[in-house]
């Protein structure tokens, strides 16, 4: 599997690496009551250098991801690269505020204050979230936008969600950006949206993973049906499949449940069995099904990017999946690498 080959989002014009970079390891966010750090700043660069050298193409961020941290450290790279070389997108609907507006002195090398975020789905929100990424990415403009909600709560409605999405269809019909969608950790309320408006790249995480196949049956038909790609999120599930199994790991976020840790083990005892990485089966496995244009694990060090890349092209014996299969860890239609 060919991590650096280019994929098109209908036609839009746009290409997205089926190898992609998540943004959110790269602002220093620390999740799961610290069992997962995310990058420091020198880190961060070298890592998004490192992306650009291997080949990676497709660059994923937001304002959410340390406060604008993740951006402003995307701008230090993709600066000094031309700009029709590679795709960026971010997210709009979290609008963030500065946590002293009396105090605007950078509290980090980023050079930014310290914010916190409130959810804006109005016109005037999105656009003002819109530009102020721009002047922390120093570009003129992204590629792609996404409608960004990473909330499980369900504390917004339908109508807050088509009021956004209306928004982004404006500024794309406008030239402002050239595709939208949305990020999720839902694929219901997705449906909705993308039964409403004509979308073109869902940002779908943690709900299309060898632990969670939930999308398959309802959602990747719909989005097949109407010509929807997907960019899988959190391929790993926040690393549980990434990582040493007898060390604290984490599983949506949070520490993993020792049941969710039990299963991610059965998963591993098969793919030792075939002499197999679990995380090279959990990024091959989702790369498979056809509305997939590309998975953005994120990379706390380059030697994370550095495995992401080779293991992806790691070959994978069709006797792996069939056991999978057998043991029913994997749905019998779920569309595996060939």
């Amino acid at each position: 599997m060919n991590p650096f080959q280019q994929v098109d989002i209908g036609r839009t014009g746009v290409q997205v690496t089926s190898l992609g970079l998540g943004g959110a390891p790269l602002s220093g966010m620390t999740l799961a009551e610290g069992i997962y750090s995310g990058s420091s700043f020198d880190t961060a660069l070298n890592i998004i250098r490192k992306a650009y050298d291997l080949g990676i193409r497709y660059f994923d961020t937001a304002p959410l991801y340390g406060s604008g941290r993740s951006e402003v450290r995307y701008s230090h790279v993709l600066s000094t690269v031309p700009r029709h070389s590679f795709t960026l997108s971010t997210k709009v609907s979290r609008r963030l505020v500065p946590e002293h507006p009396d105090d605007l002195e950078p509290y980090s090398e980023d050079g930014i204050p310290a914010y916190t975020y409130e959810f804006d789905f109005t016109r005037d929100g999105i656009r003002q979230t819109l530009e102020s990424s721009l002047e922390r990415l120093r570009l003129a403009a992204v590629d792609i936008l996404y409608l960004h909600d990473s909330d499980f709560s369900g504390q917004h409605s339908d109508d807050e969600f088509a009021q956004g999405l209306e928004t982004l269809v404006q500024l794309r019909e406008r030239g402002v950006v050239k595709a939208i969608g949305m990020g999720m950790n839902q694929w219901a309320l997705t449906a909705r949206m993308v039964e409403r408006f004509d979308l073109d790249l869902i940002l779908l995480a943690g709900r299309y993973t060898l632990l969670d196949q939930s999308a398959l049956p309802e959602f990747m038909p719909l989005c097949a049906e109407r010509g929807v790609k997907l960019a899988i999120g959190g391929p790993y599930n926040s690393g549980i499949l990434a990582r040493d199994l007898d060390q604290p790991v984490s599983f949506e976020y949070q520490p993993a449940a020792p049941e969710i840790v039990a299963r991610a083990r059965r998963f591993k005892a098969v793919c030792d069995n075939h002499q197999v990485e679990l995380k090279a089966a959990a990024l091959q496995f989702v790369l498979a099904h056809p509305v997939v244009a590309t998975a953005i694990p994120g990379a706390a060090t380059e030697t994370e990017l550095e495995e992401n890349a080779r293991v992806v092209q790691e070959e994978i014996p069709a006797a792996l999946w069939d056991e999978l299969k057998a043991h029913q860890l994997l749905p019998a239609d779920a569309p595996t690498p060939v």
